[in-house]
């Protein structure tokens, strides 16, 4: 079986991989409704759905820094990588041990395409077509849902001191986009440093603190009353920051965030 991964690069197997690792914690949960939990051997810290998986898997690292040692000995068939999560040096140190999927995720067309990778990857091909029939019709509802809702100005904060945001070229920038939110910093690099009295710059209806990588608290929303206006919402950042199949619940609970 031959087959490119989201950077084209060309993974080849005699037989369906079997032995799995995953640094991507949303890729993880993926593989897991995909029904491979009892082929996937080495996860990270942070793959914490579902939340059973830590106590029966051995933990390899994080995302950004990993064990090779403890990835070379489970003897995995293949290694499930992203681009934005995993670092370059990563990436090609882990291609020397085992073949390496990279997934590279901005929209949701790349979301359906991952899913059906991974059903042609792991003959899972059934299963992947179901999660892309509710991911379809999930998004069709919400589009319905909030066509008429009016539009935002929205800034999506993902980190503080330095203090950064969500710019454009991203998949946070495509589910603001979903929820009729106008990133206002949709034409910035993908994750920009900022200061904060541009804020008022800028007009700002409503500020998300996201609930990762970060932990915002109400010191943070003071902080930025200080500075604007805005309405300010803590929201959970998987449901905007997880293309795996989290995102399948990701419209209801965006629903919530209108009402």
């Amino acid at each position: 079986m031959k087959i490119k991964d989201q950077l084209y690069n060309t993974l080849i197997f005699d037989t369906y991989p079997k032995r799995i690792i995953s640094l991507v914690p949303s890729q993880t949960e993926l593989l897991v409704d995909l029904g491979l939990e009892e082929q996937i051997l080495g996860i990270t810290k942070f793959c914490v759905h579902p939340k059973h998986l830590k106590s029966k898997k051995t933990i390899v690292g994080g995302t950004k820094q990993v064990n090779y040692q403890k990835i070379e000995a489970l003897q995995p068939d293949i290694i499930i990588c992203n681009k934005e999560e995993n670092t370059k040096e990563i990436v090609e140190t882990l291609q020397k041990l085992a073949p390496t999927y990279v997934s590279d995720i901005y929209t949701i067309s790349d979301v359906e395409r991952l899913f059906e990778d991974f059903g042609l990857l792991f003959n899972k091909e059934f299963e992947a077509n179901k999660l892309i029939e509710e991911l379809q019709f999930n998004l069709s509802n919400f589009k319905n849902f909030s066509k008429d809702k009016p539009q935002k100005k929205v800034a999506y904060f993902i980190w503080a001191n330095p203090w950064m945001v969500a710019g454009g070229n991203n998949f946070i920038n495509e589910m603001l986009s979903l929820n009729n939110y106008q990133n206002v910093f949709q034409n910035t690099p993908r994750y920009p440093e900022i200061e904060l009295h541009k804020l008022s710059e800028l007009d700002v209806d409503l500020i998300l603190l996201s609930s990762e990588p970060y932990p915002f608290k109400k010191k943070h929303a003071a902080i930025l009353h200080q500075y604007t206006n805005a309405d300010i919402e803590f929201v959970d950042g998987e449901f905007f920051s997880w293309y795996g199949s989290r995102l399948l619940k990701s419209f209801d609970y965006f629903k919530t965030l209108h009402s």
